[in-house]
C-alpha cells in the first residue's frame, strides 16, 4: 500500500509547493512509484506539471488535481498501489487542508527557521492533532549557518516536536528547477541541492518503514 504524505502549512511563503515537488521527484528518482496531488486552488503544481511534459530529464511521476470530497476518494484509490502519494494542501482553506491531512499517514510541515514561521505553524499543528496524525517538521530555505536557526531548532526540540535531520538549504537551484517543471535531482543531479533532496527522500522512506 502507498504511504501518503500531506505537505501542510497555514503560512504562505514557506515553500510548501517546492517541498512537495522536491520530495516527489526525489522519490521518483530513487525508483519509487509516486503520485503528486495538487489540492491547492492556486494550482501552482498544475502549472509546474504542464511545464514538465516532454522534458527529457523528467522521471515518471503521476499527477492529479482533486478538490473537495474528491481528495479522500482519490487518495483511497491510490493507496491500494505501492509507493508514495504526496499531497500539496492549500495554505488557508480549512476544509481542503483538513481533508488532505485526514487522508495522510504523515503530515510534513515545512517552515523557514524564523520566529514568524514558528508562530504560524501552530494552526497546522492544532489541525494535525485534531485529526490524530503524526507530524514531521522540515526546515526549508535554511541558511548555511546562524544563531537564529539554532534557536528555532532548540525551541522545536523543547516542544518535543520531530524535526527531520535533512533540511533544504536556501539555494536558487530549487527555484530554477521548479521553473522548468523539474525537481533538483533531475535538473542538477550532481549539485548540493540534489544531495539535500535525496537525503530528504531517504528520511521520508525511513518514516514510511
Amino acid at each position: 500500500m502507498a504511504f501518503v504524505i500531506a505537505v501542510a502549512q497555514r503560512k504562505g511563503g514557506a515553500g510548501k509547493s517546492t517541498v512537495a515537488v522536491t520530495l516527489a521527484t526525489a522519490l521518483a528518482a530513487l525508483g519509487e512509484n509516486v503520485t503528486l496531488l495538487d489540492t491547492d486552488p492556486q494550482k501552482t503544481l498544475a502549472r509546474w506539471h504542464a511545464l514538465r511534459q516532454g522534458a527529457a530529464a523528467a522521471n515518471s511521476l503521476a499527477f492529479e488535481e482533486p478538490s473537495g470530497w474528491r481528495v479522500p476518494q482519490t487518495v483511497e484509490k491510490l493507496r491500494k498501489r505501492p509507493g508514495f502519494v504526496v499531497i500539496d494542501t492549500p495554505p488557508h482553506a480549512d476544509t481542503d487542508s483538513r481533508l488532505g491531512i485526514r487522508a495522510a499517514d504523515l503530515v510534513l510541515l515545512p517552515l523557514q527557521p524564523s520566529p514568524a514561521d514558528l508562530w504560524a505553524m501552530e494552526a497546522t499543528l492544532e489541525l494535525t492533532a485534531e485529526e490524530r496524525k503524526p507530524v514531521a517538521l522540515l526546515f526549508n530555505r535554511q541558511p548555511s549557518s546562524g544563531k537564529l536557526r539554532d534557536e528555532i531548532a532548540a525551541e522545536i526540540s523543547k516542544r518535543g516536536l520531530p524535526l527531520l535531520p535533512t533540511p533544504l538549504g536556501n539555494r536558487t537551484a530549487y527555484a530554477s528547477a521548479f521553473a522548468l517543471g523539474l525537481g533538483v535531482v533531475e535538473h542538477a543531479p550532481r549539485g548540493s541541492a540534489a544531495e539535500e533532496a535525496r537525503a530528504f527522500a531517504h528520511a521520508i522512506r525511513r518514516e514510511a518503514s
